[in-house]
Parts: C-alpha cells; structure tokens; sequence
C-alpha cells in the first residue's frame, strides 16, 4: 500500500507586494506588548517583571510594502527571556531586531514601561515597606549607536513656604493673646505649645510628584535606576512614606517642616541633583503639587545638561 504524498500548500504572502505610494518610513512596528523584563535586584539577584513594550524599526526600503513584524515579535521575545536589562543586553536585543529584518531596516528601537520596586526603611520605627516607582526605558540603536533614556516618577509632599509663615503669625498672635498679661515661665509656655491652643493654624501641604526624564551617557555598563531615584529623593527631602508607626509620622511632619517649598523650589533642588551626576547627558523634570488650597496644580519644569565630560 503506498501513501501519496501531499501537495505542499502554498499561502499567498501579499507583504511582499510592491508598495503602492513608495517612499522610506521613520518606525513600523508593535506597542503595547506584554513581555517579562529581567532586572537584577539591588541584593544582586536576577527577577522578573511584566511590563508593556513598544518595538520599531525603520523601513528604510521604499519599495518594500512591509517590515517582517512577526520575525520581530518573536526575536524580541526570545531576547528578552535570556538577556537581563543592561545597556549591553539592550544594544544585543536591538542589534537583533536590525538584523532580523534582512535588509529592510537600520535602525531599531524599544521603549519598555513597568513598575518598578524598592523596599524603603521607615523614618523612625524598625518597619520597611515596598514603594512602586513607575518607569520607562527608551533604547534606539542606530549606526551602531546605543541612545539609551530613562523616564521615572517619584511622589513626595510639598508643604507650603507662604502658609507656613501665614500660620506661624496667627500662632504667635494667639500666644501674644494668651499671654497678655503675664510673662510665663518656660513650663506654663510648654503646657501651652502641647494644648489645642498652641496651634491656631496648620499649614497646607499635598502629595507632589516628580516626573524625571534623563539621557544617559554611553560609557556606563548599568542602568543606574535606583541611584538616580535616591538622589531625587534626597534632594526633595519629603519622599512619601510606605510603614508608618506614629515616630515615623512625626518624623515626616519634621521633615515637612525643615523642607518648604514652592514648585519653583522643588524644581530646583531635583535639577541641582541631576546636573550633578556625571552619568547624565540630558535632563527634564516635571514638578506637579497637587493642591490642597486649590482645584488646580502648581507645576514647574526644568531642563539641563550633567557635568562636561571632560
């Protein structure tokens, strides 16, 4: 008995047709793509995270129709599940993505977008919590050039310079009120500060938030994420808090004190800290204070440049 064997069946493929308006295209490609990121944890072990990812690639043929989109969705695939996210393993996966299009591009590009995750120390108590800080990497390889930019937010609280002098005045009236007509001893003037009388006025503060943009300079084998979020923080002083016990609490409301700050203000301190990282080529940052005085939001922007590489 034999078996005859079948036709191959042949299925039509019109991406190779002739397009109809010719000319070169910037980026074609796919966003939105669920993907696992593999990042190395600040203790040095390798983990995983979902995040969405944008990839294009030029279409640098006039005459070519299309790019091979579902060679690239796979090839990005298969990249990102062995290499962990480094300006080398990103220069690898694009590279990758260039070469897979056989001609077609020179170019490519991957914007990636997740969630990433700190443990934070309380202020005061011995507690430590988890903080979520959104991100965004921009990888563009071109000429054999790796552009590499990092997008992040940071949240902190912003109390207010003016309010706090508005309300340090009616304090003072009020003690002034008080006290006419005695000259206190320094017990009677601390009973009074622990009272509800001693406080007349409060001022105003909100959650703020920080959006930070940077381009980094080529010479560096990691991405300096978590460096970068710290040194936000540290110039805004008031980062919000994760586990709060009630020292961690008024630990915050000291550091809120010591820390007004306008929009301008908060502006300010984060560019002095960006432009002083020798890491960074370019900058932008946002400032957005979400008022509580208000129905609309203080908000600032700064642009600069790191320190000369010479």
């Amino acid at each position: 008995m034999t078996t005859q064997t079948q036709p191959i069946r042949r299925m039509p493929d019109v991406a190779g047709d002739a397009a109809a308006l010719a000319r070169p295209l910037d980026w074609v490609g796919m966003s939105n793509i669920a993907l696992p990121l593999r990042l190395v944890s600040e203790s040095g072990e390798a983990m995983q995270v979902p995040a969405s990812v944008d990839v294009s690639v030029d279409l640098k043929d006039a005459q070519a129709r299309g790019i091979h989109m579902s060679r690239m969705y796979l090839q990005l695939q298969n990249a990102f599940a062995s290499e962990t996210l480094t300006p080398a393993g990103l220069r690898r996966v694009l590279q990758t993505l260039v070469e897979g299009q056989a001609g077609l591009a020179g170019r490519a590009r991957v914007v990636m977008r997740y969630d990433h995750l700190l443990l934070r120390n309380a202020l005061a108590s011995a507690n430590a919590g988890w903080k979520r800080y959104p991100v965004e990497i921009d990888a563009v390889l071109e000429n054999s050039h790796l552009r590499l930019s990092l997008r992040f937010g940071v949240d902190y609280s912003s109390t207010c310079p003016a309010s706090a002098a508005l309300s340090r005045q009616l304090n003072a009236e009020r003690f002034a009120e008080d006290f006419a007509d005695t000259r206190p001893l320094a017990g009677a003037v601390h009973e009074w500060l622990l009272s509800e009388r001693g406080l007349a006025a409060t001022p105003h503060a909100q959650r703020s938030r920080a959006d930070v943009r940077v381009e980094l300079r080529p010479a560096f084998d990691e991405l300096p994420l978590t460096a970068l979020i710290d040194a936000v923080e540290a110039a805004l002083g008031t980062p919000v808090q994760t586990a709060v016990k009630r020292e961690d609490e008024q630990a915050f409301a000291q550091l809120n004190a010591q820390n007004l700050m306008f929009c301008e203000d908060a502006a300010r301190r984060v560019a002095a800290a960006l432009s002083s990282d020798p890491r960074i080529e370019r900058f932008h940052a946002e400032v957005a204070h979400f008022e509580s005085l208000h129905a609309h939001d203080a908000v600032a922007q700064v642009s600069g440049s790191g320190p000369s590489a010479g």
